[in-house]
């Protein structure tokens, strides 16, 4: 197995009891999202990225497939923590947990958007 270092701009896809992890982006609400660092793979830098912004532990599993943009990659991160530590960047009013069929509105790319097809409550 080869582990590829991740380019351009990784997205966290944090699902829990049918509920999506979004933060605050100034203009509305979006993935959490950042840049992965020299030789970081997209699995780590999503699992880094969740913690420095929200405080959520997670675990930076499968990328989705190739999305419309090859500088772009959406990883699903299971949820480790049911709550944040304090050391998220973000305070706890630019977090939300929004029900899946509530983000139609939300930009998400298109292999989240099939991903969460047919996501319910556990």
């Amino acid at each position: 197995m080869t582990l590829e270092q991740a380019v351009g701009v990784v997205r966290a896809v944090v699902v829990y009891d049918g509920r999506l992890l979004l933060v605050s982006d100034g203009d509305g609400w979006g993935l959490p999202s950042g840049i992965p660092q020299p030789a970081e793979t997209a699995r780590v830098a999503a699992a880094r990225i969740v913690y420095e912004i929200t405080g959520y532990l997670v675990d930076g599993t499968d990328p989705l497939g190739p999305g419309e943009d090859a500088e772009e990659t959406a990883v699903v991160c299971p949820l480790l923590s049911e709550s944040p530590s304090g050391g998220g960047r973000l305070t706890p009013d630019r977090l939300r947990w929004a029900p899946i069929e509530e983000t139609a509105d939300t930009p998400l790319p298109d292999t989240v958007r099939t991903y969460l097809r047919g996501h319910t409550r556990v």
